[in-house]
């Protein structure tokens, strides 16, 4: 059910010491894409860099203009204190903010930087995957998705997978009813698995251009042909009515 998937490069400077490297291009990958069921059209594979930050010098990575950072499609951060979430949210230049699921987390999420992450068009992404494994990280990534959403009222929130197995994949459908658990609403977990992710990937587009990125949406007619629908004559009598009954129910109080 899906149409874009991302393939992910992380980059921990826990592990040793790393650098941006230009992503797998997937035509070396895949030497046909499949076509996403139900249209004709191949299914979309983009390229996204996470970054796992300690510590204030790790940032400097994504501050610097370096050429193969721009090859990417996303740029995703996962920080791991409380003042490199800070940053993360108001001055980094990136597409997704990492929640750790996996633990308790250290901190607690304040309302400032979560506001100014929203207004400059930056997601926080919930993974899912850590809670199929394990209970314990299963009541983690409740719990911490929880706390986020008290914050940010369910705005721009993604919910993805990190999968590294097809088993540990789940349905669009199945993930939205997912994040009901994680506080969201019906409405926001639907967006959370389809528009947020697109606005995500059009916000790392503009990363790309100078200006920004332009495009359209059908506007819904529902209100105007329900309108046309009725004749002329139907109109007036509805109208009629809503005004004459006003003043019988006003009659009536006054007899009484």
């Amino acid at each position: 059910g899906y149409s874009t998937v991302a393939l992910n490069h992380v980059i921990d400077f826990k592990e040793k010491k790393q650098e941006i490297i230009k992503p797998v291009s997937p035509s070396e990958l895949f030497p046909s894409l499949p076509i996403v069921q139900g249209t004709s059209k191949r299914i979309k594979v983009l390229t996204r860099l996470t970054l796992v930050v300690s510590d204030p010098s790790h940032c400097n990575l994504l501050r610097s203009t370096s050429a193969n950072i721009r090859l990417y499609d996303i740029i995703a951060v996962f920080p791991k204190t409380e003042k490199l979430f800070h940053i993360a949210c108001t001055t980094l230049d990136v597409d997704l903010v990492c929640i750790n699921v996996t633990e308790k987390l250290p901190f607690y999420f304040r309302r400032p930087p979560v506001n100014m992450a929203i207004d400059r068009g930056i997601y926080f992404e919930l993974l899912y995957t850590p809670a199929i494994k394990d209970s314990t990280m299963r009541r983690y990534t409740i719990s911490n998705a929880v706390s986020l959403m008290q914050i940010c009222k369910g705005k721009n929130i993604v919910v993805s997978s990190a999968a590294e197995r097809p088993l540990e994949l789940r349905g669009p459908y199945d993930v939205a009813n997912l994040g009901l658990l994680f506080g969201l609403s019906e409405g926001e977990a639907k967006a959370a698995v389809s528009t947020n992710c697109r606005a995500a990937m059009l916000h790392g587009e503009t990363r790309k251009s100078a200006c920004g990125v332009v495009y359209t949406v059908k506007k819904p007619r529902q209100a105007e042909e329900e309108e046309t629908a009725v004749p002329a004559c139907k109109k007036a009598k509805t109208q009629f009515f809503r005004v004459r009954s006003a003043p019988c129910r006003i009659s009536s109080l006054m007899i009484l």
